[in-house]
């Protein structure tokens, strides 16, 4: 998969649920992580965080979001329940982007909304976690940007054979058909 994705939050307030998102970051393989305005130390985030994502991921600190800086090209998604918002599954997301969660009992600040690219929102009835919010949200990433096989309809069906590209060239990979032993 080409390109490459960044997770951050904006006020964070719940040391718990900020390790809990640097895992999985590190997890779906996340390019970096920051934090605007955080409330919580990494220190105790670290006591969610099992992977060590913060030996792993480079990980930045920025006091407001004027300060926060991306690199060129990176489109900054905003993830926020709003009625302006796209919904995630018909979101295409972008091969360079950061994706920016709000605080707990609060949502992303106007100013941070409007430095956004793009806003999605996760269609459900109301707000989940902030942890399970990225884990949604880059598993979307991973399964729309990701080269999988397309998903049969018939659940005892094989997947569809998967078009793979080996030096400029497109050729069709094959699942192995399961044999005995």
């Amino acid at each position: 998969m080409r390109g490459y994705f960044a997770i951050g939050v904006e006020r964070i307030s719940k040391p718990m649920n900020m390790g809990s998102l640097m895992r999985t970051a590190h997890a779906f393989g996340a390019s970096f992580f920051f934090a605007i305005a955080p409330e919580a130390a990494v220190r105790e985030a670290r006591l969610s965080d099992t992977s060590d994502a913060a030996k792993h991921l480079p990980f930045y600190t920025y006091e407001s979001v004027a300060e926060m800086t991306l690199p060129r090209g990176c489109a900054l998604v905003g993830v926020e329940i709003t009625d302006t918002a796209v919904a995630l599954p018909s979101f295409h997301h972008p091969s360079a982007a950061a994706y920016v969660f709000g605080p707990e009992r609060g949502e992303l600040s106007a100013d941070l909304i409007a430095r956004c690219d793009h806003t999605v929102k996760i269609p459900t009835k109301f707000s989940v976690n902030v942890g399970i919010a990225g884990a949604i949200v880059m598993y979307d990433r991973l399964i729309s940007r990701g080269r999988f096989a397309g998903r049969p309809v018939n659940p005892r069906a094989q997947p569809e054979a998967l078009a793979e590209h080996v030096r400029g060239a497109q050729v069709i990979r094959r699942a192995r058909a399961k044999g005995p032993g």
